[in-house]
This record gives structure tokens, C-alpha cells and sequence, in this order.
């Protein structure tokens, strides 16, 4: 599949990034810009400037135009919201269509389409991007480091480099996404056996190396982790950072009712304390710069050789001021296209559906961490005796 034809769905903040990306991949002949906004994909097209990018409208939220669209292509990566994942899934086995895919959303639905997948010769790859994606390799990696894995916790966020008060935070991607963290209950494992957890569960404090400085983080979904470790590992936790204060405040918020989708009477007039909510804190969340920054830390323990062994990974990425692409769009959007290429060159035979923990193991491991380094995306590493 050399010279391979690649649609991007979405070009977003992430999905523009992507489609750059892939404009100077040496294995892609043609990528494919797909979007429902006919003048924002013609504007990314001209801004990217390359002959092999072109763009297309499409109804993004229509099935059979999606599939007709991935008809077209080898590979497709797919940058669109969570609500249209499992559709897209749907369209990339019409179409016999390799997908790599951002979202993790529906991802017991996902699997379902396993067989499916394989019918058609495809492989579905759901949730690749920095978290759900890159974190949980590294998990994976951790895990397969030892002999007996006891723990696995995950720690990720995008965060503003220049964070103002009161929330010191930034929005990067949907405000409805944004409070989804705030209101759902997040998937974990404990002793082999999912579990759900309450939103604000488990707030602790964390510190990363300069220019970041004392953050906290709260667990949130570990998506599809908990599904493909939880026989490989005693408990698997997923948290989210954000800079000190931060969920905390949220969390009081929550605890008053100001989280609540039930309508409250004001003035004889019915009123939505969560729209109420997003409508206040929305202009609260933005930073001084546009600058932002992106940090994760997988840390893994267990036994090796009959001793307390961990295995722990550090990442801090900046915004990328020479190509003004931000951290959140670079860690989310890269992972997904080295992906996209290895599936391309025949590095991925796998078919079906399968997260990237599964597909990125073994001896792909070091490869696929370099492939992040060469753009610049780099991962510390430390681990020995406890």
C-alpha cells in the first residue's frame, strides 16, 4: 500500500495538524481533507499549500457520506467528536477502509464490530491519540517489563503555559466534552474486575519539572486499558491533570448542584444549572497565550526477579512555536499518523479492532516512541528496583 491515499476527518485544531502532517509523509500520495465546513477545509488546503492535499465537503454526520468519502482512501484518521466515532467505525467497514481513530468513545460497541472488521479486511484502531493512546503503550510497555504487574497508573492533561485565575485552564477541545470529565462516571480495574468510579475520585497532588511546577489530578476514564490489562495488572487507574486549585474548585461546584441538568426555577423562568455553568466558566478557561503545554506520567509497579520493580515515563511537551502547532494538537495527532504509516507499509497485519496498547508492543515499542521523537515528542524513561 505504498503511496497510500489518507482521509482526515475533521480539520479541527487536531485534524489540521494531521492533515500537515501527513502532507510530508514520504509514504502518502494523496491526502484527502474532509470537512462540513466548505470554507474552513478550502482555507486549511490553501494554508498547507501542498499539491497532494485537497480538500472536500461532506456531511460529516451522514454515514453513507462518510462511507463514500473512505471509499476513496486506504487509511482514514479520524479527527471528528466522540458522538461520531461508532459511526465512523460503521463507514470504514462499508468502505474497507483502514481506521485510525482519536476517540475511544463506545468502545464496547467497537468491539463488536470486531468480526466485521475482519470480513472486510480492515484493521480499526480506536483511541489513538495521547490519552487515549500513547498513555496506555506506555502502560502496556510497563506491564510487559514485569513479571508481576500490581499497578498502573496513568497521569495526563493539556495545560495552559501561561495559566490565568481563577481556573487556570485553558479549553482545547469542546466546552461539552470539557464538563463530560466533570459529570460521568470514569472506567477503572481492581483485582481483574471493572469498575466505574465517581467523577472527582481519587484528587491528589503531583509535581512536574519546570516550567509546569505543582499540579493535581482527579481519575478519569481509562478507556479501552481497563478492558485489555485488567488480567495482566492488579488495579489500572487513569488521571487527569490540571495546575493546583483546579478540581478542586470544580469539585465544590459539583458538590452544589451547579453540575445538575435539572432545571431549577429562577423568576418563573426553568434554568439549566449545567448550561448556566458552562455559559459562566467557558470565558473563565483561556490562558494568557495561546501557547499551551501537554504532560503524562505512566508509572508501573510490580515485581521483576522476585524484587519490587517500577517502570515510569515523563513527558513534557511545549507548544511548537515554529510551526505554531500546539502541544495538544501535536501529542493527540502525531501518534494517530504514525499509525496511519505503519498501517501503510504492511508494519500492522493485525485486522479487527484493536487499541493501540494491543498493536504498539514488543519489539514496535522502541520504534514507534522514536517515530513521536523525530517530530520532536519526547518520552523520559526510568526505571529500576523499588
Amino acid at each position: 500500500m505504498m503511496g497510500m491515499k489518507v482521509a482526515v476527518l475533521g480539520t479541527g485544531m487536531v485534524g489540521y495538524a494531521v492533515v500537515r502532517q501527513l502532507a510530508k509523509s514520504r509514504i502518502v500520495r494523496e491526502v484527502i481533507a474532509a470537512d462540513a465546513d466548505l470554507e474552513r477545509v478550502e482555507q486549511r488546503v490553501l494554508a498547507i499549500g501542498c499539491p497532494n492535499v485537497t480538500g472536500k465537503a461532506v456531511d460529516l454526520g451522514d454515514e453513507s457520506s462518510v462511507t463514500a468519502v473512505l471509499a476513496e482512501a486506504d487509511v482514514a484518521i479520524n479527527c471528528l467528536p466522540a458522538s461520531l466515532s461508532l459511526q465512523t467505525t460503521r463507514a470504514a467497514i462499508a468502505a474497507r477502509c483502514h481506521l485510525v481513530d482519536l476517540s475511544c468513545a463506545a468502545y464496547e460497541d467497537k468491539l463488536k464490530l470486531d468480526a466485521a472488521a475482519k470480513g472486510a479486511g480492515i484493521l480499526v484502531v480506536p483511541g489513538c491519540g495521547v490519552a487515549p493512546g500513547l498513555v496506555g503503550i506506555l502502560a502496556a510497555r510497563g506491564v510487559e517489563l514485569m513479571d508481576e504487574a500490581e499497578e498502573a497508573i496513568l497521569i495526563c492533561g493539556g495545560l495552559p503555559r501561561h495559566p490565568l485565575p481563577p481556573l487556570s485552564y485553558q479549553i482545547v477541545f469542546s466546552v461539552d466534552s470539557l464538563f463530560q470529565l466533570y459529570r460521568k462516571m470514569s472506567l477503572a480495574a481492581e483485582n481483574g474486575q471493572l469498575v466505574q468510579l465517581p467523577p472527582f475520585s481519587g484528587l491528589e497532588s503531583i509535581r512536574f519539572d519546570e516550567p509546569v511546577g505543582e499540579c493535581e489530578a482527579v481519575i478519569t476514564d481509562a478507556w479501552s486499558l481497563p478492558h485489555t490489562l485488567r488480567h495482566k495488572v492488579g488495579r489500572i487507574y487513569e488521571k487527569t491533570v490540571r495546575y493546583k486549585g483546579h478540581w478542586s474548585k470544580l469539585a465544590t461546584l459539583a458538590e452544589l448542584g451547579f453540575m445538575s441538568d435539572t432545571p431549577v426555577e429562577v423568576g418563573g423562568v426553568p434554568v439549566c444549572p449545567l448550561e448556566l455553568t458552562k455559559r459562566l466558566l467557558e470565558p473563565q478557561m483561556k490562558g494568557g497565550t495561546d501557547e499551551d503545554l501537554t504532560v503524562a506520567r505512566v508509572t508501573v509497579s510490580g515485581k521483576k526477579g522476585g524484587r519490587p520493580y517500577k517502570a515510569q515515563w515523563d513527558m513534557i511537551d511545549l507548544y511548537d512555536s515554529t510551526r505554531g502547532i500546539t502541544s495538544m494538537a501535536r501529542t493527540t495527532g502525531f501518534p494517530a499518523v504514525v499509525m496511519a504509516e505503519w498501517i501503510a507499509e504492511g508494519r500492522m497485519p493485525e485486522r479487527g479492532v484493536l487499541a493501540p496498547e494491543q498493536l504498539v508492543t514488543g519489539e514496535r515499542f522502541e520504534p514507534f516512541v522514536a517515530a513521536l521523537r523525530d517530530e520532536g515528542i519526547r518520552i523520559s524513561y526510568a526505571g529500576g528496583e523499588r
